[in-house]
């Protein structure tokens, strides 16, 4: 699939989340105290049909937490997935440029784009990476401010053919625009703060 049919395919994402209207389902995530940066939550809209986990698959796999539909199949397509790190790197287009970089390394054959994505809350930027392997990734990586500690990304695998790729993306987009990260005091120190 082109970069143009991408961006085309995201577009209409956008679209349709004009049409949907997520509610906030809550707290999916949260983070402990580490060093300067403060415990934290991360609050979803979660669209329907959709499984919430942060403490079952998601752990097992290592990141914060994950949205599926249907039962967990271990695969990475079709699956929502949610990191948040601490902050590293100066800005977030360092973060973005470090990944591209990773991604063509390990798959050079690849193909990269981007594009901004208008996030109420936070800065945010995606990329869709077309692999040789005949699966396609959308990452968004967010900065929700220096203030926090981290930044955060989403990203989500598709088969190249899917013929749900429309769907799918309108819901990874519903998810992206819906997400807030907030300090969260409730949440007790775990690294030595």
């Amino acid at each position: 699939m082109s970069g143009r049919t991408w961006l085309a395919l995201l577009l209409c994402a956008f679209a349709a989340l004009a049409q949907a209207a997520g509610t906030d389902d809550g707290v999916l995530a949260r983070g402990a105290r580490d060093g300067n940066a403060p415990a934290w939550a991360i609050s979803v809209a979660t669209p329907a049909g959709w499984t919430r986990d942060c403490c079952t698959y998601a752990r097992a796999i290592g990141v914060n937490a994950v949205l599926y539909q249907g039962e967990w199949s271990g695969k990475p397509q079709r699956v929502m997935v949610l990191n948040v790190w601490p902050r590293r790197l100066p800005a977030l287009a360092d973060e973005v440029q470090a990944d591209r970089k990773r991604y063509l390394q390990h798959d050079p054959a690849g193909k990269v784009s981007g594009f901004a994505v208008r996030h109420p809350a936070m800065p945010c930027e995606a990329s869709v990476y077309q692999g040789s392997d005949h699966i396609d990734d959308v990452l968004v990586f967010c900065d929700p401010g220096a203030a926090s500690g981290v930044r955060l990304s989403w990203s989500m695998a598709f088969d190249d053919a899917d013929p749900s790729r429309r769907i799918l993306l309108a819901d990874f987009m519903q998810v992206v625009l819906a997400t807030r990260w907030s300090a969260d005091p409730a949440v007790l120190p775990a690294h030595g703060g």
